[in-house]
């Protein structure tokens, strides 16, 4: 099968650690890898970045697991071309067990092209997202009469 992209990056997120698997080309026009695993705290984070420059990935796929993806893209997007994978389609795989695997298997599917990407938004309607759920919650918490006691207020009127 035609590879799609030269230096790809599979990565399996969990809420204590990151499985990166890193595909490059190799000798015999063979394709080489290699996997870690990092913590999911800030300096890992920036330990496996500059691990993936090094290694010259231009593309990781990131398969999303509930908001732990969130860490390592936000880490990534500046440097990288990042793409949040739908788990749900990464599962339909049977066979697989680790997240070493996982990761192994996300960067094969990547380098093929046999993935496709959700959509997530450019940094600043995250920001302006934010921003609005805060200003709502903000809003609902600083209302002296919840809306279960205004209908009985309302009645001794």
């Amino acid at each position: 099968m035609e590879v799609l992209f030269d230096r790809v990056a599979g990565l399996d997120v969990g809420k204590a650690s990151v499985s990166v698997c890193v595909r490059t080309p190799g000798a015999r026009r063979r394709r080489r890898s290699e996997t870690r695993t990092f913590k999911t705290t800030t300096g890992s984070l920036r330990v496996m970045r500059d691990w993936l420059l090094e290694q010259g990935v231009t593309i990781a796929a990131i398969e999303s697991t509930s908001t732990y993806w969130k860490a390592p893209f936000y880490c990534l997007e500046d440097v990288m071309e990042v793409w949040l994978l739908n788990a749900a389609h990464m599962k339909a795989v049977p066979g697989r067990k680790t997240d070493v695997r996982d990761a192994e298997w996300i960067a094969q599917l990547l380098e093929h092209g046999l993935l496709r990407p959700s959509m997530v938004p450019p940094p600043a309607i995250r920001q302006l997202r934010m921003l609005t759920r805060y200003r709502v919650a903000m809003r609902l918490t600083s209302c002296p009469v919840s809306l279960g006691n205004q209908s009985t207020q309302k009645r001794r009127a």
